[in-house]
């Protein structure tokens, strides 16, 4: 990608009306812009993190044996009416629409009574079970406080997996396995130290819940963290009995704040009995399916690496979500330009993902602009330095400066 080529500019300043730090330096950096409170279109560089997120969550999920969807964003009332959620004291954050005709519909703030309704044209035998539907799709919440950037917005991105299930012991096994597949998630985005699985509140559906936390000063949870055994207590359960369940000591538990970046809840039969989805067992009875739920916010993930991994100059991106590894920055006489544009080609060529400053703007601008969105390495071609046969390499993370030969770059880059 040639900076010359994007419409995309970075910026001194957020919009005065932003307080959330996520935001701020996404927006100045050129990745997102802000339409309104809670809300933010995502630009170029930004839709390629988010894409990259996205595609970790896919493959985690592709291989516990999902299945991916698309499911729409109108809702009828009646299905939800069915299972009890359609009312406003039930579900608060409804974004709701009126037809030409008068017929309201409502923007999806979650999908398990659509899908429940729509399982039942595939579900019927035992045969036909488990199942395990996912999406990746925008949700919409009329969120009260939309303060944080892209950790609560009002229109987000989120992946949701159902799992359907003929027994709960079935239930439970799948269960575990998305457990394990979270937190191989939140390592490859680099939150794996700091998230951990939580117990919360199950509702109605039994007795715990399971958030996954990451710990950060700019969190709206309590937890209380055992890092021997890597799991947390939400606030909201924090009490004798549960730690008497778990066989965990107050003294053992070390209280921190928190962002949830995922939740996984057993749902039992609380959507399939009121919606009707049964099967049919090997031994000829009728039953309900056994249900779970399990969401994890790609847009919100965005919003925490770019509190935690950033620094007083702008974001520092893992490598794995940036939306590139390298920023080619060319400075000085034609025949410099020249060879970083050649340089570019065989980067490019070896399939490394390169944004290259092309721009006629000073080698300041260039630097900071570097720094700002976060690349992960920098490559300066320079009159000065290819008198020597020489690059200039710069690792964000640290700060280091190397200066190579051509094969001493292409090895570090490899």
């Amino acid at each position: 990608m040639r900076l010359t080529n994007l419409f995309t500019k970075t910026t001194k300043n957020a919009p005065a009306d932003e307080v959330s730090k996520n935001a701020q330096l996404l927006i100045r950096a050129g990745f997102i812009h802000k339409e309104m409170a809670g809300a933010y279109a995502y630009l170029p560089l930004g839709k390629i993190v988010l894409d990259k997120i996205v595609n970790i969550i896919r493959a985690e999920m592709n291989a516990v044996g999902g299945s991916e969807i698309s499911l729409t964003a109108l809702q009828q009332k009646d299905v939800w009416e069915r299972s009890g959620r359609w009312d406003d004291d039930v579900i608060d954050v409804w974004f709701k629409l009126e037809l030409a005709g008068g017929v309201q519909l409502g923007l999806a703030p979650t999908h398990e009574e659509p899908l429940t309704h729509l399982m039942k044209e595939y579900i019927h035998s035992y045969k036909d079970l488990p199942v395990y539907p996912y999406q990746f799709q925008i949700k919409f919440r009329n969120e009260p406080r939309a303060k944080s950037g892209l950790m609560r917005g009002r229109e987000f991105w989120m992946k949701d997996l159902y799992s359907f299930s003929r027994t709960m012991a079935e239930h439970e096994a799948f269960y575990e396995k998305i457990t394990a597949s979270y937190l191989r998630i939140y390592e490859q985005l680099g939150l794996g130290s700091l998230t951990y699985k939580t117990f919360a509140s199950g509702g109605s559906f039994a007795k715990f819940s399971h958030e996954f936390q990451t710990v950060s000063p700019v969190g709206e949870d309590k937890i209380y963290v055992h890092k021997a055994k890597n799991i947390a207590i939400n606030e909201e359960v924090y009490n004798d009995e549960v730690l008497a369940e778990l066989g965990i000591d107050r003294s053992e538990l070390v209280a921190e704040t928190a962002v949830e970046v995922g939740n996984i809840f057993t749902l039992g039969t609380r959507f399939s009995e009121p919606l009707q989805l049964t099967f049919t067992d090997e031994d000829g009875s009728v039953k309900p399916v056994i249900m779970g739920s399990y969401g994890i916010g790609p847009s919100r993930l965005m919003g925490v690496i770019a509190e935690h991994f950033s620094d007083d100059k702008g974001l520092v991106w893992p490598e794995n979500v940036a939306p590139a590894k390298v920023y080619l920055v060319s400075i000085g006489s034609p025949e410099s330009i020249a060879h970083a544009d050649a340089l570019y080609d065989e980067l490019s060529a070896k399939g490394l993902e390169i944004i290259y400053d092309d721009r006629d703007e000073r080698p300041g601008i260039k630097f900071a602009d570097s720094e700002l969105m976060g690349i992960p390495f920098r490559v300066t071609v320079s009159d000065r330095l290819l008198a020597d046969a020489k690059y200039e390499l710069t690792i964000r993370t640290s700060g280091e400066t190397m200066i190579l030969t051509r094969d001493q770059l292409l090895a570090k880059l490899s």
